[in-house]
């Protein structure tokens, strides 16, 4: 089995604090490269000399033990979702994990199962064709599904995972067709990262449709689908799943805040270009897998129990 996400490693801290790091991006003025993953957890808060623990995404050099635990994580976070209520109007929601060994198949979760249960054995193989596997599940999976996060995976080779769900401030606020404002630090995140995609087409069963979206998301980390829902990428399930719940929470508080602000006759204060910028650089890859761990934990050591009926 590969190796658990919550394996600290003990080791010599040579990083950059918090105050040189944060030196560091606002001379930068490029964003994070997407043909490869960048390294590194938080900044430590001093001159570390004694060697302290922190989480780290492990790096393997067998191909089953990655596969393993990509599928570990994927329904982990599939769990996660279920037991956040992103899967209790019907059978919406799809999530995806390209597979390391075949780069042009990746694994979803099958066609109206619950979130709340999976494990990795459920998963679902399919390839670029929609032909599901019998490496996994030989179980049906979301056609809709397939045809978003098939044209995504094509367009972006970078993109390791994705995730959709139906939410309703999602929903609220993917019928205004704008992009989510930077009112708040989480909100800075997907401060010019995201875009919106206007024009819908129904329910997402031709594969013309999944390649508008793939188009519209272009090389950014989420798109709002218009009178739809979201969608986020990233180079880690861990991370696609943070980022729509993060999204999500920020697109709640964004409607609040509007609905506030309009009642008192004013306007939300936002986050100026440079300090936005600037916060959303902070975040590597690693960084956003993290962010995810304390959630991994808990949804794989409490989530896997079936019911009996």
């Amino acid at each position: 089995m590969a190796p658990s996400a919550i394996e600290t490693v003990t080791q010599p801290i040579d990083q950059l604090t918090g105050d040189e790091r944060a030196r560091q991006l606002r001379k930068t003025v490029g964003d994070r490269p997407l043909d490869q993953f960048t390294y590194g957890p938080h900044p430590i808060s001093g001159a570390q000399v004694d060697p302290v623990k922190q989480v780290r995404i492990p790096t393997f050099s067998n191909p089953l033990d990655e596969r393993a635990f990509r599928k570990l994580h994927a329904a982990a976070c599939i769990r996660w979702l279920g037991l956040n209520g992103y899967n209790n109007e019907g059978a919406g929601g799809h999530v995806t994990v390209r597979d390391p060994i075949k780069p042009d198949h990746f694994w979803i979760n099958p066609f109206c199962k619950s979130f709340k249960y999976i494990k990795p054995e459920d998963l679902c193989l399919v390839n670029e064709e929609g032909i599901v596997q019998p490496e996994g599940n030989m179980h049906a999976i979301n056609p809709a599904g397939f045809s978003i996060h098939a044209a995504v995976h094509q367009a972006r080779p970078d993109v390791i995972a994705a995730v959709h769900c139906h939410s309703l401030p999602t929903k609220a606020f993917s019928a205004l067709g704008c992009k989510l404002e930077p009112i708040n630090q989480d909100a800075c995140r997907f401060y010019n990262d995201h875009a919106v995609y206007d024009d819908f087409g129904g329910i997402v069963l031709a594969h013309e449709e999944g390649r508008r979206i793939a188009e519209a998301i272009g090389n950014k980390k989420a798109v709002i689908l218009q009178n739809h829902g979201i969608l986020t990428v990233a180079k880690s399930v861990d991370a696609a799943t943070y980022l729509f719940g993060a999204m999500d929470r920020c697109i709640e508080a964004q409607l609040m805040a509007d609905a506030a602000a309009g009642a008192r006759g004013t306007e939300t204060i936002k986050i100026g270009h440079e300090e936005a910028e600037y916060t959303r650089r902070v975040y590597t890859d690693e960084m956003e897998y993290n962010m995810f761990q304390s959630q991994y934990v808990t949804e794989h050591t409490e989530g896997t129990e079936r019911p009996t009926h």
